[in-house]
């Protein structure tokens, strides 16, 4: 941001953050490991969670702004529409999952299906 700021005569522009973030992004996280690929996920989750609509206005007159969460109508909402998303795509196409969701789903749609005690249903799967 510092030499896009430098280049435009000290001026910050609207998307200055925007390209810093692609350059940060692809430097920082672009290595596929399994660190990076879980933080890009949860930023990637946080990013389009924000598209939902707020659970109430801005203040008039608010000098800070603060976040606010989310509709409970629109994002309940929101969660049936990923989960049912990744239960699909865990069923039908489970090549393309991330691996640590693929693992937690086959912890609880496949092994769950056979358990030898209430034991093992509710701790260790056998």
């Amino acid at each position: 941001m510092l030499l896009q700021r430098k280049f435009n005569h000290g001026k910050a522009r609207k998307l200055d953050t925007f390209f810093a973030g692609l350059i940060g992004g692809y430097l920082v996280f672009g290595d596929r490991t399994a660190v990076n690929e879980q933080i890009v996920l949860y930023v990637v989750s946080r990013v389009i969670a924000t598209q939902l609509p707020r659970a109430y206005p801005v203040p008039p007159g608010a000098t800070t702004v603060r976040p606010i969460p989310p509709s409970p109508k629109h994002f309940s909402v929101f969660a049936a529409l990923a989960w049912g998303a990744v239960m699909y795509l865990f069923a039908e196409k489970g090549h393309t999952i991330q691996p640590g969701m693929f693992n937690s789903m086959v912890y609880l749609y496949k092994d769950s299906d056979h358990w030898g005690s209430l034991r093992t249903l509710l701790w260790v799967n056998s």
